[in-house]
Formats: structure tokens, sequence, C-alpha cells
């Protein structure tokens, strides 16, 4: 019987259903209530109690740091829990949150471990002692889809452990800012007909080149001696959508299938399901295609 309970604010249902389904697979004491926006979660927050927030930063009507300033005026959620899950990872974005008063920052795409531990963090002992009264465990579940890429993405070798660039700053002080995601080093989609596209996942970044793109999702092929995702896993796409401005496209991983027919195919085709609906990013997504449909 759930003794806590939460609220789950993003635009993209995939989102939502994804962190709904974490919160209920690892801590079945933790009921979820979800919202579109931060105006619904406002509506939803003044009529209940939560004793926990994860949210969304860019969201039509209302924004997460618009919710988070006022959810942080009102008496009865001025203490409680309020975990900012978005792909604005950078240091700056990071800073203003904090300043607002956020207790955890996560960059999209997490994995289920990384976002169960930021619950665990915040919640701290009120969760444990509602796992412990329920007769409920702390240990996290398998993993159904972790070897999901296995037999069309394996190596000829077994590939090194991953190490962290040699000139990667070290970690800041403040445990939030270590969650902080650096800007992309590698040129995002662009310009001109083999637009670069910068692919972030969990723990990875596929390095790749777009091979078609529209409003719905986007194909890019990828090189296979790289750390490819699984089916279903979270990815953000980064496109340069001119005058300096980026925007970060939220999805899934919908399809891995070799470019050629043939089982030591050099290449593996990768479909990312667009997930956004936020009219804004689909402005800026809008554009992006009519500039690449062009050759531009």
């Amino acid at each position: 019987m759930a003794t806590l309970k939460a609220l789950v604010v993003d635009d993209a249902s995939f989102v939502r259903d994804l962190v709904k389904r974490t919160v209920r697979q690892r801590f079945p004491v933790i009921e979820t209530t979800d919202a579109q926006n931060g105006r619904r979660a406002q509506s939803l927050m003044s009529r209940s109690n939560f004793d926990l927030v994860l949210c969304d930063w860019e969201m039509p009507e209302m924004s997460g740091l618009e919710l988070l300033r006022w959810m942080r005026q009102q008496p009865q959620y001025e203490k409680v829990p309020f975990i900012m899950i978005t792909s604005r990872g950078d240091k700056d974005h990071v800073i203003e949150a904090v300043k607002e008063g956020v207790s955890e920052y996560l960059g999209k795409p997490f994995s289920p471990e990384g976002l169960s531990k930021k619950i665990i963090k915040v919640m701290g002992r009120r969760l444990n002692d509602a796992m412990e009264k329920g007769g409920k465990s702390m240990e996290r579940p398998a993993d159904a889809f972790k070897e999901s890429a296995a037999l069309l993405t394996q190596k000829r070798e077994v590939p090194e452990p991953r190490k962290e660039p040699a000139d990667s700053a070290p970690a800041p002080d403040n445990s939030l800012l270590a969650g902080a995601r650096p800007e992309p080093t590698s040129r995002p989609a662009g310009h001109g007909p083999m637009s670069l596209a910068s692919v972030r996942f969990s723990d990875s970044t596929l390095k790749s080149v777009v091979k078609d793109i529209n409003l719905t999702e986007v194909r890019v092929i990828a090189k296979r001696d790289q750390d490819f995702p699984g089916i279903l896993d979270q990815a953000v796409v980064d496109i340069d959508i001119g005058d300096g401005q980026m925007a970060r496209l939220n999805g899934y991983v919908h399809q891995l299938q070799a470019v050629d027919k043939r089982q030591d195919t050099d290449f593996v085709s990768v479909t990312i399901r667009f997930v956004d609906e936020d009219p804004k990013k689909l402005e800026d997504l809008s554009r992006f295609v009519a500039r690449f449909r062009a050759g531009r």
C-alpha cells in the first residue's frame, strides 16, 4: 500500500510513463500522479499534498523553473524535495535551478538507476522507513532491455573500459553541479547534406550522420565500433537551429538495423522517435527539417 505521493511533470507522455514505471518498480510505497505542464501541476498541488516532485524544465504554459519558484513560496511545499529532470544540463542552468531551491538535478537522457539514486538521496530515511514498513526491498530489478542491441552491435574484440577524457574538468564541489552535462564537443546536426548528429544516451554519446529526419523521427548512421543503446533507451538529439542556438529533442530508440545485409557490416542505422510535445521544440524541429531538405 502506497504511503508517499509523488508528482511527475513533463510535457512528453513517454517520459512521464518512464518515470512513473521506474518509481512503481523500485519504490512501490510511492503513489504517482502526473501532469503535462507546470500549470496543471500547480493546480494539482493546490488541491492535494505531495511528498516529492519530479519535473521537466522546458514545458508549455508554465516551465519547471516557474513551478519551482511558486512551490518554494508555498508553506506546505517549502521543504518538499524537487528533482529537476531535463535535457538542459549545462552548468548555467544547474546554477539557476540551485538558486531557486532545487533539491537535485538529473540530466536527460537518464537511466532508471540514476533516477532511483536521486530519489533515495532526496527522500532519505523517510523513504527507507516506508519501504521497510511495507516489507519491500530496495534492491533494483533486472533491466530487461540491457542486452537488446548486443547481437547487432557486438564488437570483434572486447572493448577497453570507458575512460574519462584527460582534459575533463574536476568535479565541482556542489553535488548538483556534478550532474551538469558539458555542451556537446562534436558538431551537432547542422547544415549540409551530411549533417553530423550528436545523439546522447544515459551513459554514452553516439557520433553519427543524419540520413533522414522529419517531425516524428530521425534516422542516423553510425560506425559499429561505438557503444550502442538498447531498444527503447532514452535519447536526446542535439540540433543546431541557427543563430548559435541549440534545440535538444527528447526521444527513444525505435529501431536498430544493419546498413548492409551481411553480419560483418561496419555501419548501423539507428532510428530515434521523438516524444516532445512542446510547441516551441516542434517549431524548431520544423525549421531544421526544412533546412535539411533544402540541403543548406
